[in-house]
C-alpha cells in the first residue's frame, strides 16, 4: 500500500534575512518545516499577534525583531516587515523541487469569513478585496495589510488572493485573513511524495 505522508525535505527549509534602512532594522529568521514557534517584535501589538497567526496555523517557526520610526507612524514598520519576511520565504522555499505549490483556504471566526489562495509561481502579483469596518485597530492602520502583503509577494515571488467574504468586527476580518493565510501557505509549501525531485510546472522552472 502506498503511503500518503508528507516527503521530508533533504535539507532544511531555513532562512535568516536582515533589512536594515534609516527607517527600520530588521532580522527575520523562518524554519519553513517548524511547530509554530514564534518570537515576535515590531513594536505593534496586533501586528505581532497576526505574525503569530502565520507561525501557528502555518506551522512555521517565525523569529521577527523589527526596530521602526513608529514615532512617525507603522507604515514602514508593517511594509518592510513584508519585504523581509518575503526574502526570506523566497530563500527558504529553495529549488521548489516536490513543491505542492497551490494552496487555499477558507477561515472563520464568528460572523466573519476570508478565503486566501496562494501559488508559488515565481511571479509576484497581488489581489486583495477586505473591506475594513474600521481604520485602526489597536495601534494598527487596517490600511496597512495590503502594504505588508503587498510587500511580501513582491520580495517572495508568489500570486496571491486575499478575499474577505463577510464581516463586520475589523479584528475578526483581520484575522481570518491572516489564519487563511497561514493554511493556504502551508498547503502550498508541503513536499508531495509522488512528485519529488521535479519542478510542479509544464516550464520546467518557477
Amino acid at each position: 500500500m502506498t503511503s500518503l505522508s508528507l516527503a521530508i525535505p533533504a535539507t532544511p527549509r531555513t532562512a535568516e534575512v536582515s533589512r536594515h534602512t534609516a527607517e527600520t532594522q530588521i532580522t527575520v529568521k523562518i524554519n519553513l518545516d517548524g511547530t509554530g514557534q514564534s518570537r515576535l517584535s515590531t513594536g505593534i501589538g496586533f501586528f505581532d499577534h497576526m505574525l503569530d497567526q502565520i507561525a501557528r496555523h502555518g506551522l512555521i517557526d517565525l523569529d521577527i525583531v523589527c526596530e521602526g520610526d513608529l514615532h512617525i507612524d507603522g507604515h514602514h514598520t508593517v511594509e518592510d516587515v513584508g519585504i523581509t519576511l518575503g526574502q526570506a520565504l523566497a530563500k527558504a522555499v529553495g529549488d521548489k523541487k516536490g513543491l505542492r505549490r497551490y494552496g487555499h483556504a477558507y477561515v472563520p471566526l464568528d460572523e466573519a469569513l476570508s478565503r486566501v489562495v496562494v501559488d508559488f509561481s515565481g511571479r509576484p502579483g497581488l489581489v486583495m478585496h477586505v473591506p475594513f469596518k474600521s481604520g485602526m485597530i489597536g495601534q494598527f492602520d487596517t490600511q496597512l495589510a495590503f502594504e505588508f502583503f503587498q510587500g511580501l509577494v513582491n520580495h517572495a515571488f508568489i500570486t496571491l488572493h486575499i478575499d474577505n467574504l463577510r464581516g463586520e468586527n475589523a479584528h475578526h476580518q483581520a484575522e481570518t485573513v491572516f489564519k487563511a493565510f497561514a493554511r493556504a501557505l502551508r498547503m502550498a509549501l508541503e513536499i508531495d511524495p509522488r512528485a519529488a525531485g521535479t519542478i510542479p510546472s509544464t516550464k520546467g522552472s518557477l
